[in-house]
């Protein structure tokens, strides 16, 4: 049976309306419509309606969806129904911001542990998470069952921790360094270039003058 391809903006979206609908949620709002959420979040309602028919029938016609039902219906989806183990590599100024974001904890992904080559970052606490040495990276995650890998060093050292994390049994890594990753087709890869994404505004701006 030939497994159905959902587009990846669609996997997007699925995100920005469960986040809608926990805001949702916490005014105490019961019901809602193709229409609300759109209007939530910036899209039609006939896209809405299309993102969640890939996954099945939602709600009732003429009433709408119950919002608790159907953000548990998407988050179930996206894999947030049980806690993620995370490990970053890289406790420099952004793996201080990574590790500041609340966000993080509150859809699920724990940062258990935190690696740098820097000895004196060695040792310090960032909250409640001790900084270890990237020589006890793959016993740590092998360890707490690390399923997700950020990678926040340079781009020079990027590839070697990747192999490290992967070694660990690490089956996703979100990669922060301005390099190319080569990772075995098993493995879920996401490139976070900032520069690159700036790079993306400047041309659309610019391009308005043309």
């Amino acid at each position: 049976m030939k497994t159905l391809k959902i587009p990846e903006a669609t996997i997007i979206r699925l995100s920005v309306y469960s986040r809608h609908l926990t805001d949702v949620d916490r005014k105490g709002i019961i019901t809602t419509s193709s229409g609300d959420i759109a209007d939530g979040v910036g899209v039609s309602p006939a896209q809405v309606r299309k993102d969640l028919a890939y996954f099945g029938e939602f709600g009732t016609r003429g009433v709408g969806y119950n919002v608790k039902d159907l953000r548990q219906h998407i988050l179930r989806i996206l894999g947030l129904s049980a806690d993620w183990n995370v490990t970053l590599v890289g406790a420099g100024n952004l793996g201080l911001a990574l590790c500041s974001y609340k966000g993080f904890r509150e859809r699920g992904f724990i940062i258990t542990s935190i690696f740098d080559s820097d000895p004196s970052k060695v040792g310090t606490m960032i909250g409640n998470v001790k900084v270890l040495p990237i020589e006890q990276l793959e016993e740590v995650a092998q360890q707490s069952q690390t399923q997700i890998g950020i990678i926040a060093v340079p781009a020079a050292g990027a590839q070697e921790i990747a192999d490290k994390l992967i070694k660990a049994g690490v089956q996703a890594i979100l990669n922060f360094a301005p390099v190319v990753l080569n990772v075995p087709p098993q493995i879920e890869l996401r490139n976070v270039d900032l520069a690159v994404n700036l790079e993306v505004l400047t041309f659309n701006v610019g391009a308005q003058r043309f």
